[in-house]
């Protein structure tokens, strides 16, 4: 039984401050929410402050990013080992904005992958095809290049920790979203790729979210499909009352 997982992606948004004041309300608003894994990805400056805050509550801190090295001379970088030593569990991986503004490769992006899962932390593994992609008909071969070069030399153990979030960059910050039926065909393709590469008993283990500006209006829709299983949440995600519907679109 795979988790449903709903991730919100705060981006470079919020103090120290404004974090501790909505993940304070979002602990009390999810309190008692069964059935579904909570995850905010917090700026670097307040991911302490924001692991100390839902200390007690169903509610985990992501890193936005990390560098695969342990250490070094990497000026500005975020290693595994510092998000580990203060209570960090998930890190978002690949996302469309460090692919496009920060020239991220997929090589680049394995070596974050195998990084984190080195380190007990759960990779959320982003991929997706831009509009002109989309266009041309080649949304199932973006993805599946972005698949297979990002979760490279894993094992079907190791495959089954990694988080995959969708996310078609035409419908980030757009207001624009698939339908929940194109989703969900997009969502089976990716699986097929897992399958194809890890076996059929380990895709259907792995939670595959969609990130295309899900919101309180259409997550429940979305959630309903089959190869859905859960999302990451940009803009939605940064007003507590408007996150904990669609938390809560996803509950079990």
């Amino acid at each position: 039984m795979r988790k449903t997982i709903i991730a919100g992606n705060w981006k470079m948004n919020k103090t120290v401050a404004e974090t501790k004041a909505t993940l304070s309300e979002l602990k009390e608003l999810t309190n008692g929410v069964e059935g579904v894994e909570i995850v905010i990805g917090a700026p670097f400056t307040a991911l302490e402050s924001a692991v100390k805050t839902v200390e007690g509550s169903n509610v985990a801190i992501a890193a936005q990013n990390m560098h695969p090295k342990d250490s070094g001379a990497f000026t500005g970088e975020v290693s595994p080992v510092m998000l580990k030593e203060i209570g960090v569990k998930y890190v978002i991986l690949g996302h469309s904005e460090r692919r496009e503004y920060f020239n991220e490769s997929n090589e680049f992006i394995n070596e974050k992958v195998k990084s984190a899962l080195a380190h007990d932390l759960i990779p959320i593994l982003c991929i997706g095809e831009k509009l002109e992609e989309r266009e041309a008909g080649k949304t199932a071969e973006v993805n599946e290049k972005q698949v297979r070069e990002g979760m490279a030399g894993l094992t079907a153990e190791e495959a089954v920790k990694v988080v995959v979030a969708y996310e078609p960059v035409w419908a980030i910050g757009t207001g624009k979203t698939a339908t929940p039926e194109m989703a969900e065909e997009t969502h089976k393709e990716i699986r097929d790729v897992l399958a194809a590469m890890f076996g059929a008993e380990a895709a259907a283990e792995i939670t595959i979210q969609y990130g295309g500006s899900m919101n309180a209006k259409n997550a429940a829709e979305l959630l309903a499909m089959e190869n859905i299983d859960g999302g990451l949440v940009g803009g939605a995600s940064l007003d507590a009352p408007t996150f904990i519907q669609v938390i809560k679109a996803g509950a079990r």
